[in-house]
């Protein structure tokens, strides 16, 4: 008797200026379970601003496939969206990045609100007043200061259950704001798990009647903003090293300031202003240690003898990592 597997599709779509994740099911019979298996598939772009009606037919690439934690003999494939005649989609920022042989490293820290969709407040946020201010929240323990752990922690559960490397996850600082951090060896691999995570947490939220907020900036006034800090090095700044090369590096991001604010996320100059801990987004500057700068050289870093990564603390909570990571990939490699 054949076994029939379940495989859900994952693209991004073409809305603007910040992409959904979509997905639908596929029911294939004896699947192996390898990427190489996974049929290439189709979607109608006209409805995700990615094709017009007349001519609505767009490609799904499979690029990386992992177990589903949800279902019985379920996978999840992470695709590109390409034209109908096999050519990249416009929309498709994986494709930009040059980084075929995985020389680039990148840890990516995602902030994210859990989002009350009755109050259109986040997790913990009174209906009709504020909460203490922000001080108490970050990395919390106990009803009076963390909200949603439930929730999270099954996230991580599933996360972990399909493969993803998370390296870790914590309250932050703002009422019911949590992270989680993956690590991956190559851009492609960390922005395929990035996504994959992020529609985990939609999904397992949406089990609890809860959203997921991914906006940099969803409350105003004095609270923290929600980015997706990059860490990142290539095979020079690990093994080679030295100071001139990480200044260097430095140096470069501050004379391309346009080409990483431009697909760092929408909405970013709410969150960049120069305070809660981020230089303003028309300003860039790097320093040892300083979360107030552009880029953070992280102190471990210069101890190891200028060997390491940098952290790109500019980067927003709703920006497409591939994008992010190949704006980063090109910048790096004029030094």
């Amino acid at each position: 008797m054949s076994v029939k597997s379940k495989l859900e599709y994952i693209w991004l779509d073409g809305f603007e200026p910040t992409q959904s994740l979509r997905s639908k099911t596929r029911i294939e019979k004896d699947f192996s379970g390898k990427l190489e298996d996974c049929p290439m598939w189709n979607f109608d772009g006209s409805s995700t601003e990615q094709a017009s009606g007349d001519s609505s037919d767009c490609l799904l690439k499979p690029v990386a496939i992992f177990p589903d934690p949800d279902r019985l003999n379920g996978y999840l494939v992470m695709s590109e969206v390409l034209n109908a005649d096999g050519t990249p989609h416009e929309t498709n920022g994986r494709a930009t990045i040059e980084d075929d042989d995985n020389d680039f490293w990148f840890g990516f820290e995602q902030e994210y609100f859990l989002w009350n969709p009755e109050t259109e407040l986040p997790l913990g946020f009174p209906a009709f007043a504020y909460p203490a201010p922000q001080g108490p929240y970050y990395c919390s323990v106990g009803a009076k200061n963390t909200f949603g752990r439930k929730i999270v922690e099954a996230h991580l559960d599933q996360c972990l259950d399909a493969g993803l490397n998370v390296e870790g996850i914590n309250a932050e600082v703002a009422t019911g704001q949590w992270e989680f951090q993956i690590f991956a060896k190559g851009a492609k691999d960390a922005g395929d798990q990035i996504w994959v995570a992020r529609y985990l947490a939609e999904r397992n939220a949406e089990k609890h009647g809860i959203a997921i907020n991914w906006h940099p900036k969803p409350v105003k006034g004095d609270w923290n903003g929600s980015g997706m800090h990059a860490n990142f090095s290539n095979g020079a700044m690990r093994e080679t090293g030295g100071e001139s090369l990480f200044k260097g590096i430095c140096e470069a991001f501050g004379e391309n300031i346009e080409r990483h604010i431009s697909v760092y996320g929408a909405d970013n100059e709410q969150r960049l202003t120069g305070l809660h801990e981020t230089e303003s987004i028309d300003t860039f500057s790097y320093g040892e240690s300083d979360r107030t700068a552009s880029i953070r050289i992280p102190v471990n870093t210069v101890e190891d003898g200028w060997k390491g990564r940098l952290e790109d603390r500019r980067p927003a909570s709703n920006g497409d990592p591939y994008k992010i990571a190949a704006a980063i990939i090109v910048t790096t490699k004029t030094v």
